[in-house]
């Protein structure tokens, strides 16, 4: 088996139907050796339904655990039953484009020395699709959607040159841009902290907010990569239940992705770059941890050691100035409309 396409999922039947149905649609892709492999959060609405329907059109390796295991774990999971050499780990609120699979065979089977491919994705708001019928059919997508990533150079690169903010803005924490070897994965998976990535508390902790990123850095410093420019996926904006916390993700967890990646190998003048860039929004994201505590996650970070270690940046200053002057922008734009 070449590719097994990970999908964990949680009741979100309605999601996963959306997203099976893209891959059902793809073209030219049964001459390829590839499989669907969901883990099944012992979901309580109608998922294993919505599975064993699209087990007739696709092949899907399905599996429910016997209790809710939490969110890394499930992760976790879907790459332990998989059986493809390399794994594309997306999320159940993801859409395929009709060529993803065809396209992504050329792309690995053209790179045989490559162990980890960064593949582009399309942005779209999640609220275009309830104007079609569902599930939705990937021929209605629009043609004018925006890019997750703006780096144009397509071609080999070494692993660690993607953490790069022109080419990967949130360091590779969009789980699903990443196509990756899966023996490197398994070999690394157990450097997650096990108290930390069990803790139910969503995003307590580094490990339960980036597992993937994680074992990424671990796994992968030393191995060749690609990068692929033509967006295979539809990343929708709108669906995720988290957005209360992007100030503490956004501010706190990518930049702690740094410093993974600083000891795998990013070179120190790079990571204080890097950081810098991270930082544009820290104070406007610092006060709304602040003032909406109880809901942002305020209560697992040091507000006071967070300033203390970044006060240092020009970054850490120039995020109040890049606040107000989105705001204007902001105002100026809705005044012209």
């Amino acid at each position: 088996m070449k590719i097994s396409i990970c999908i964990p999922t949680y009741n979100r039947a309605n999601h996963l139907n959306n997203c099976l149905e893209s891959i059902a649609l793809n073209k030219n892709s049964t001459s390829i050796e590839y499989e669907v492999c969901i883990s099944d959060n012992f979901s309580s609405d109608n998922t294993e339904e919505v599975v064993r329907s699209f087990q007739k059109k696709i092949p899907i390796n399905y599996y429910k655990n016997t209790r809710n295991i939490g969110r890394v774990n499930n992760y976790l999971n879907v790459v332990n039953i998989a059986s493809g050499n390399f794994i594309w780990l997306i999320g159940d609120d993801d859409l395929l484009l009709s060529n993803a699979i065809f396209d992504l065979d050329r792309i690995i089977s053209c790179n045989k020395d490559v162990d980890f491919f960064y593949i582009n994705s399309y942005c779209l708001d999640s609220h275009y699709l309830t104007s079609f019928t569902f599930p939705f059919n990937t021929k209605n997508l629009p043609n004018n959607m925006s890019l997750f990533s703006s780096w144009k150079k397509d071609g080999r690169i070494k692993f660690i040159d993607l953490i790069n903010p022109k080419i990967s803005f949130d360091f590779l924490g969009g789980m699903f841009l990443s196509v990756f070897k899966r023996e490197n994965w398994l070999n690394n998976a157990n450097i997650l902290n096990n108290n930390a990535s069990n803790d139910p508390r969503e995003f307590s902790h580094y490990d339960n907010t980036f597992p993937h990123v994680k074992i990424f850095a671990n796994a992968f410093s030393k191995s060749n990569a690609y990068f692929y420019s033509e967006p295979l996926t539809v990343n929708l904006s709108g669906v995720r239940e988290w957005s209360s916390f992007s100030p503490l993700v956004n501010s706190v967890r990518l930049i702690e992705s740094l410093k993974e990646f600083r000891l795998n190998g990013l070179s120190y003048f790079k990571y204080i770059i890097y950081k810098n860039h991270a930082l544009k929004n820290f104070i406007p994201d610092l006060v709304k941890m602040i003032l909406y505590s109880g809901q942002t996650g305020i209560d697992y970070v040091n507000p006071i050691k967070l300033v203390f270690f970044n006060c240092l940046y020009p970054n850490f200053y120039l995020s109040i100035l890049y606040f107000l002057l989105n705001k204007i922008k902001n105002m100026f734009m809705s005044y012209i409309k």
